[in-house]
């Protein structure tokens, strides 16, 4: 979509004051990464089919992709033959499915990413110095259930400031929070003033659950949206991080927000009256799909996409320690 410097142009009045802003950061993270390639390697290594527990990441066309190549996506260990290969998604995993994978002699891979095992490390850490956990999060969520299963006697979930009233717990000067890690980071600094108000000695995690790749993108859609006519975020319904930026452009003074997987779902009718577009995409969502956006705003008259930077990532993962020793065995590390 470059522009042909050689050839002016000539616009039209409206044409002349459009532009298209391009959220940087913005999809892949190094978590989302990571995962994706454990999949497609333990495809080319031990051949398809390869299991997936749950989705590897929060993505249909990921998964729709990785299911052309022998992935097969299931809900619960139970629709594993047993004996069979099968990867932990992105979002981590209780002790109880570890159990259950054990006890089904599966061959397991563990793709969950780093930043939430960490998050599962200090649930474990302040149940054994017996603390009541508050963890911040979206009931049903694979990443809540996985942590919340490190320490099922110890934690309940708190999902908005409303929940806090009808907090009870055994020791109030004993009392410790988690958050789930793609949260808006102002909604959770919300709850856990609201919480902090009852429990003024609430203990803080040692470090910032919310991961590095969830804060940059909505930094960065902060950064596009004041400005801006129309954002449309690139992301599956299911992405909790995708759903929350457009929550956040909005916030930050978008007078539009829209969410979609990708260039079928925008409405032509949300550009009447357009000027400023701005676009980004969450941490699970390939630059194809924001690539076929920008397609769509230049074939009706938008500019190319300015890009915004607010951040630099240059974070990598390696990959889980099950695949890189099988990988080195075979002499493909």
């Amino acid at each position: 979509m470059s522009t042909d410097l050689g050839t002016p142009q000539i616009l039209s009045p409206d044409e002349a004051e459009r532009a298209v802003l391009l959220a940087a950061p913005r999809g892949y993270c190094a978590g989302v990464d990571r995962a994706v390639v454990t999949v497609e390697k333990a495809l080319d290594l031990y051949g398809a089919p390869v299991y997936v527990r749950k989705q590897i990441v929060h993505n249909k066309h990921v998964v729709a992709d990785l299911e052309t190549r022998g992935a097969i996506f299931v809900e619960e260990l139970t629709e594993v033959p047993a004996g069979a290969t099968v990867v932990f998604s992105a979002h981590g995993v209780s002790p109880e499915v570890h159990r259950q994978a054990e006890e089904r002699e599966l061959k397991t891979i563990d793709a969950t990413c780093p930043l939430v095992t960490k998050v599962h490390h200090e649930a474990r850490r302040f149940a054994a110095d017996d603390y009541d956990i508050l963890l911040i999060g979206h009931e049903g969520h694979e990443e809540v259930e996985g942590t919340a299963g490190e320490a099922p006697g110890h934690i309940q979930l708190v999902q908005s400031p409303a929940d806090v009233a009808d907090i009870v717990v055994r020791d109030p000067a004993r009392v410790a929070w988690l958050s789930q890690t793609t949260l808006s980071v102002d909604e959770t600094l919300e709850t856990v003033a609201a919480i902090r108000e009852r429990f003024p000695l609430l203990l803080d995690p040692p470090s910032d659950d919310i991961c590095y790749a969830t804060q940059n993108r909505q930094l960065a859609v902060k950064e596009i949206s004041p400005a801006a006519d129309l954002v449309i975020v690139v992301g599956s319904a299911n992405s909790s991080n995708s759903v929350r930026l457009v929550e956040v452009a909005l916030e930050a003074g978008a007078a539009a927000s829209y969410r979609v997987d990708d260039v079928s779902e925008i409405d032509e009718a949300w550009l009447d009256g357009v000027s400023t577009v701005s676009v980004t995409s969450g941490a699970s969502v390939p630059e194809s799909l924001v690539e076929g956006v920008l397609a769509f705003l230049a074939e009706r008259g938008y500019p190319d996409a300015r890009a915004v930077h607010s951040a630099e990532e240059s974070l990598i993962f390696s990959l889980p320690k099950e695949l890189r020793r099988d990988l080195k065995a075979a002499g493909k590390a």
